[in-house]
């Protein structure tokens, strides 16, 4: 966990200084046009995709204030992981995990975005180190039409099945990624009912097969959520 309480992860790479600012701009889709009799109205559409941008410093020495799972990286391994989020041609998710300086969990951010550019400068004034700005685009899973002509004219129309992103069911045991959908709770039996977990990306750290609420999530660094249902999970 970060000294602030933030961490913030690009897939499953945790920035080593948490970024000062963070900008989530929620783009609308709304039109407006100008009627004769009406005058002025608003169309309202479905919201459009949403863009994240920040600015982040990589250092290149080791500070008390930098963050790293296991032992210190130099700036040119950051850059790998940015260059193939870049170049792979994948979505990848952005994930902030808050925490307050008393242990208490505030909302997440978890979203499957795209990197659309990001801008290396090096200065004077930041020594060694580097800053790093980055343009994020919330990805939206697809599919697509195929449209048939019969030989007595008629169109008709079907789905083609997109790629199916459902992976066989594996075992869910300690250390397993997970994918959680429910209510934390304070113990494996039900007790302290808490937050509900949306689509969260987290870790089990405890099983307790007795208990109502069998598995124990944390945060994917390791910071502790609390007990959810059996249903409540999936491999992820």
């Amino acid at each position: 966990m970060a000294k602030n309480g933030y961490d913030v992860y690009l897939k499953d790479c945790l920035l080593p200084v948490t970024p000062g600012k963070i900008q989530i701009k929620i783009n609308g889709g709304n039109k407006t046009v100008k009627l004769i009799n009406e005058g002025e109205i608003n169309i309202l559409k479905k919201a459009e995709l949403t863009d994240i941008e920040f600015e982040a410093e990589i250092p290149q020495v080791q500070y008390p204030y930098a963050v790293y799972p296991s032992e210190f990286k130099d700036a040119g391994y950051f850059f790998d992981l940015f260059e193939e989020l870049k170049t792979s041609k994948k979505p990848f998710q952005f994930i902030v995990c808050r925490r307050t300086p008393a242990g208490k969990t505030l909302q997440n951010t978890n979203i499957k975005v795209s990197l659309e550019d990001y801008r290396i400068t090096e200065e004077a004034k930041n020594g060694f180190d580097f800053k790093v700005k980055f343009n994020l685009k919330q990805y939206r899973d697809y599919g697509t039409k195929t449209v048939n002509i019969a030989e007595n004219s008629k169109a008709t129309t079907k789905k083609a099945r997109a790629k199916s992103t459902v992976q066989p069911s594996t075992p869910i045991g300690i250390g397993s990624d997970v994918i959680v959908n429910g209510r934390l709770h304070r113990d494996s039996y039900g007790n302290g009912p808490g937050q509900t977990k949306n689509n969260y990306r987290g870790k089990i750290n405890f099983i307790n097969q007795k208990g109502s609420h069998p598995y124990h999530v944390t945060t994917p660094a390791g910071g502790w959520l609390g007990w959810v249902t059996a249903d409540s999970v999936k491999g992820g």
